[in-house]
């Protein structure tokens, strides 16, 4: 063989070598690349922002789990019902808020009323108490609270008068109700017991002295302190909590019923982190947050979940509630309130 066959066929092998030995690499890499995907999909990323109202506590510990599971940071704001409303106003040309959970259903059908939020069927949603989620998917009631009568024990060793009856004479100067236009709680029992009732009995309680110490936490300290012995649709799991801590209170639901009051949780319209709103949805109603909510003496949104320390909703007797009623006249009846004890300190 001449020289110049043994230089052509050498180059040959030299490129074949160099073409396999290029091409292995490369696939490696596709391969890596694509069994890296379902990793990296498996935490999302970014943030949500979440308005919510208390407990604190149970706040704190959402945010910590939904954190823990999702990887996304939640950023959250808490106020009172009134407060969050407030801050969803002056925010309104540039939305912040993804999620906004309040503790009045009356005011979560208003914004619902009003286009601001969207629907959604989040995980669990077969397993909620029947009518805490909406008929459109847009309220989730993924807890609820009940207004009752909280005394003070070295006020009144026992109590349990009916709503009616705390107009007696013999509570005169004992009674204080919290600022429904504060606590949205609050606000949803004025409205329903006024659509059930009428005014006659809040009208009695103010005569007898009523006062309007501020939103829960304020009207609770009313009580707890002994500056008066009865607060008038105080909330429960305040109580629950104060009583767990040894504050010497007592709490009950009137014999003519309450009413339990689901806090919804919302996606916003104009939510800027949706796909993660929709994430922080379904984790409220997960078997962790349902328990976190136990703990905090609410009452869970899942039929299936129990609580431990307070009584259950199926134990508490209720006002027949008309929220598309209740909705239309609770601003108006709250305000009312407020004059009404006014005008009887005067």
């Amino acid at each position: 063989m001449n020289k110049g066959l043994k230089s052509i066929i050498a180059l040959g092998l030299c490129l074949g070598m160099a073409g396999c030995s290029s091409a292995a690499p490369a696939a490696t890499a596709s391969s890596a690349k694509e069994s890296a995907k379902p990793a990296a999909e498996e935490k999302a990323s970014g943030k949500v922002t979440v308005y919510m109202p208390s407990p604190a506590g149970l706040a704190d510990k959402i945010k910590e789990g939904f954190e823990k599971e999702s990887g996304i940071t939640c950023d959250v704001f808490q106020g009172t019902t009134g407060e969050i409303l407030a801050r969803l106003e002056t925010e309104k040309a540039n939305p912040v808020a993804d999620v906004v959970i309040l503790a009045s259903w009356s005011d979560g059908l208003s914004m619902k009323e009003k286009g601001n939020i969207v629907s959604y069927t989040p995980a669990n949603a077969d397993k909620a108490v029947k009518g805490w989620i909406d008929d459109d998917s847009m309220l989730f009631g993924y807890s609820a609270s009940a207004v009752g009568v909280i005394y003070n024990k070295g006020v009144f060793p026992e109590l349990n008068a009916d709503w009616s009856e705390l107009a007696d004479p013999k509570y005169k100067g004992q009674l204080a109700i919290p600022d429904p236009q504060k606590s949205g709680a609050c606000k949803d029992f004025v409205a329903g017991y006024v659509n059930a009732n009428g005014w006659k009995d809040f009208e009695g309680m103010a005569s007898n002295g009523m006062t309007v110490p501020g939103a829960n936490k304020a009207a609770l300290e009313a009580v707890t302190t002994g500056a008066v012995g009865i607060l008038v649709a105080g909330v429960d799991y305040n109580a629950y909590s104060s009583i767990k801590k040894g504050e010497n209170l007592g709490i009950y639901y009137p014999k003519s019923g309450t009413v339990v009051n689901p806090r919804p949780a919302m996606i916003m319209k104009d939510a800027p982190d949706a796909e993660n709103a929709k994430k922080f949805i379904d984790y409220l109603y997960s078997d962790e947050a349902q328990k976190l909510v136990a703990k905090a003496y609410l009452l869970p949104g899942r039929s299936d979940v129990k609580c431990e320390d307070r009584t259950n909703l199926e134990d508490i007797t209720q006002i027949k509630t008309d929220w598309a009623k209740m909705m239309d006249i609770a601003d108006d009846s709250a305000a009312k309130i407020d004059d009404l004890c006014k005008a009887n300190k005067q």
